[in-house]
């Protein structure tokens, strides 16, 4: 047995060891089948530190909080386009899916060829990452970006989108309405029309994810209105 073999032993042993079943049932309401708490994975990270090779086994065991502690140590600018693309596709659990978007995919130098070709997958959930790749984007760097297109798009498409396609086309739509005032109003009208999220539970203290409450929200947060 090697020594990474070793520390990927280790390193589950610890992680069945910080199980919750509390944790768990609360996560598999989300569709996570995983039951540790997010400070303490983010605390193991902290000790094991940048290993882009633990990172690679621990996502090969398939376990979701392996997964997500290999998203926290390993290296984003080392993994290359095509491997990317798999994990994006095998990512399972949406906060893998998440994390893997949020924490590698946008940090990579791939990730606007990857946004390009996922926004056009079949699979809702590749999509899915394209489009929160397209919403950075939209915030940080909106230049070049057919806004007007990707309303269309939005208008046509979002109401009979798969849940998590639908999440993140809504939130594209909210961050353009934010973002870019010329597009305000259009972006505000179309989330009015097709209500999507508009029922959406929300606790005390939150902002909703209908978007015309969330731009609205955004927006007067931000003039200090």
């Amino acid at each position: 047995m090697t020594v990474a073999e070793v520390t990927v032993a280790e390193v589950m042993a610890e992680l069945a060891a910080l199980e919750d079943p509390k944790i768990r049932a609360v996560n598999a309401r989300h569709g996570d089948d995983h039951g540790v708490n997010l400070g303490a994975l983010r605390a193991l990270a902290k000790r094991l530190k940048t290993q882009q090779e633990l990172a690679r086994r621990l996502w090969e065991t398939g376990d979701t909080a392996a997964r997500l502690l290999a998203l926290l140590i390993c290296r984003p600018k080392a993994f290359e386009r095509d491997e990317l693309d798999a994990l994006v596709r095998e990512a399972g659990a949406p906060k893998v899916h998440d994390w893997l978007v949020n924490y590698v995919v946008k940090k990579s130098p791939h990730a606007e060829e990857l946004r390009q070709a996922w926004l056009a997958d079949p699979d809702p959930v590749v999509a899915s990452a394209g489009w929160a790749l397209t919403t950075e984007r939209v915030a940080k760097k909106p230049a070049g970006l057919d806004l007007a297109g990707l309303l269309d798009v939005i208008e046509a498409e979002m109401k009979g989108a798969p849940d998590r396609l639908q999440w993140a086309m809504n939130h594209c739509l909210a961050q353009i309405g934010i973002e870019h005032p010329e597009h305000r109003a259009r972006a505000v009208g179309i989330g009015e029309r097709l209500e999507v999220l508009k029922d959406y539970p929300v606790s005390p203290g939150c902002t909703s994810p209908y978007a015309p409450v969330w731009i609205e929200e955004m927006v007067r947060r931000r003039d200090g209105a």
